[in-house]
């Protein structure tokens, strides 16, 4: 039986892994109590252990976590920030072309960001395509449930006599630094990075961003995109849907509590809005990574989500 570390299960990306894997009878999850859940010498011990390690841990406490593994048959999950363009590690998107394969055969796996894979889903295969030139001046704005903020941030939204501030929704990375913009352009082999507008919301879990485009910008039409998605997002976990919105409107939290994401194209021969629909806890963060273990296990990719 296969055994499984999460390091650092008790922030949401852990729990939310814990949650979808505690039921499977295929796996053995390796626990640490409370009082050894921060201990060194155990976390080492059952990294070492595991055949298949999951680290939902900050950026520096992921690196340490790495230099603590020795045995050659552990296989790491990362799903923090500190190694999505590192030598060595594959990017665990599977849907993009030529992913899965590699995936199948990894040791060293790099989670996506949440807000990273409704931009890399919708903008890499363009420019693999060639629709999007790789010096195109890119935005993108990006919708996500508060979950995505952690536990302290959950707490804030969710306190009785909370800001009032936090029951409009509110703009972040105000500085174009975000931390997913490296592999945005590393994933999509951009030139530069997009004009990136990320906001939270007062609802708990979901995600939509949008790529907008110009017509006169690229290299072909909305036809040829749909066309190149249609072909390409044919899964049980990312689809394509044909502009399919809610009279009108689209939410951000219509796939939360999933792990799916649905690609779809709307606009007019003018102005294009590429959009990816998806939970930030699910797709965007813990549902990928099981995703990618059951690639490593080569069994059925969807077994433990929610769809």
């Amino acid at each position: 039986m296969t055994k499984v570390f999460i390091d650092g299960s008790a922030g949401t990306t852990g729990l939310r892994i814990h949650e979808r894997l505690q039921n499977r009878n295929d796996i053995q999850l390796l626990l640490l109590d409370e009082e050894n859940r921060k201990d060194a010498a155990a976390r080492k011990a059952a990294l070492n252990e595991a055949d298949i390690a999951f680290l939902c841990l900050p950026d520096a406490a992921a690196a340490e976590a790495v230099s603590f593994i020795e045995n050659p048959h552990t296989a790491v999950i990362d799903t923090s920030t500190a190694h999505r363009t590192a030598d060595g590690w594959v990017y665990g998107f599977a849907e993009l072309p030529n992913q899965r394969e590699k995936i199948k055969t990894a040791k060293r796996i790099a989670n996506p960001g949440c807000h990273a894979s409704g931009f890399n889903a919708l903008t890499a295969p363009l420019t693999n395509a060639g629709i999007i030139p790789s010096d195109a001046l890119l935005t993108c704005f990006s919708l996500t449930g508060y979950s995505g903020g952690g536990k302290k941030m959950i707490a804030e939204y969710e306190d009785a006599e909370r800001d009032m501030l936090l029951d409009a929704p509110r703009q972040y990375a105000l500085t174009q630094m975000h931390k997913h913009l490296p592999e945005t352009q590393h994933v999509c082999g951009l030139a530069h990075a997009p004009v990136f507008c990320p906001i939270v919301g007062s609802f708990y879990s979901g995600m939509e961003v949008t790529v907008p485009l110009f017509a006169s910008q690229i290299n072909g039409t909305a036809a040829d995109i749909k066309e190149i998605y249609k072909n390409l997002y044919q899964g049980p976990i990312v689809h394509y849907r044909e502009q399919t919105d809610e009279s009108g409107f689209l939410s951000a939290n219509a796939l939360a509590d999933k792990d799916s994401m649905e690609i779809s194209v709307f606009g007019n021969e003018d102005r294009i809005l590429l959009t990816a629909r998806f939970d930030n806890l699910g797709k965007g963060a813990s549902g990928a990574a099981i995703q990618n273990m059951n690639i490593l296990l080569g069994t059925d990719e969807t077994c433990g989500l929610i769809l």
